[in-house]
């Protein structure tokens, strides 16, 4: 059956970050994700981790500078220099929060640039993050972007990202599937689910086209569901969306899961 971890970038932003990680554990959720960690010593994430009984199962490396539009160093050529030693910060704090996976973003390819270009300086940072990650077992994920959120990233279906993963050649790479950007690009998103089984080692879901709770709009997550379960994923679903409201409010959707995660004899 599916285990969830709440996004505490997205989730429960009716509070600061730092208490983001009591009101997800109050709510019944055993682990969490969250876009970047970096503005807190992760000594300081760790114990609120511990205090919580939560488990880190996901943060990305580190943007570069958002706001002059980049998304992702990895991919940018001639930027190795900076996109290894966040990949390196990126280990550090995977360590400290145990945390097995790491999503490495790759960026954004400017108009009228040679992408091919990007995508081998891409390969390289991220066979160094693989090798990197590889002696203290941690995964390294790639995830395709949806145009729609964010215009000119270096990939954007999930066929790319395989075949990024098949060209990468790293036991540790895995694609990080997410159902929204998955559903905006290519659909057939239970087709998806056990043509690419064994390439993904992490999900996430959002509503789509709204990317809210899961609970409505053109996907039938419940199927979606059993599908992972009929291909044998073990992985964590990172509930990723933008809540109509109150995040608690909108949570009668993960009931029924938390109730069979405690049933007796059921994994959570």
């Amino acid at each position: 059956m599916p285990k969830f971890a709440a996004n505490l970038s997205m989730m429960f932003n009716e509070l600061p970050f730092l208490e983001r990680f009591d009101a997800a554990a109050a709510q019944g959720f055993k682990a969490v994700e969250f876009l970047f960690p970096y503005e807190h010593p992760a000594e300081l994430l760790a114990q609120k981790l511990r205090a919580n009984g939560l488990q880190q199962v996901l943060f990305n490396t580190a943007p570069g500078d958002a706001d002059a539009g980049e998304w992702g160093l990895a991919a940018l050529p001639g930027r190795e220099q900076d996109a290894r030693a966040e990949i390196d910060r990126a280990l550090a704090y995977a360590i400290a929060l145990n945390c097995p996976s790491v999503h490495v973003m790759a960026g954004v390819v400017p108009p009228g640039e040679d992408r091919q270009r990007y995508r081998e300086a891409f390969i390289g940072n991220v066979r160094y993050a693989a090798d990197t990650f590889a002696k203290r077992g941690v995964k390294v994920l790639l995830e395709a972007l949806s145009p729609q959120v964010k215009p000119n990233y270096l990939f954007s279906s999930q066929y790319q990202a395989a075949e990024l993963v098949a060209a990468i050649g790293r036991p540790n790479v895995f694609m990080q599937f997410d159902f929204f950007h998955a559903q905006l690009v290519d659909g057939n998103i239970s087709g998806l689910i056990h043509q690419l089984a064994g390439r993904y080692a992490h999900i996430q879901i959002a509503s789509v086209p709204g990317r809210h709770e899961p609970d409505d709009g053109e996907l039938n997550y419940p199927w979606l569901f059993g599908q992972l379960d009929a291909v044998g994923y073990q992985g964590w679903i990172g509930c990723e969306y933008r809540p109509r409201g109150d995040t608690a409010a909108g949570l009668d959707w993960l009931r029924p899961y938390l109730s069979l995660s405690r049933s007796p004899g059921c994994g959570g």
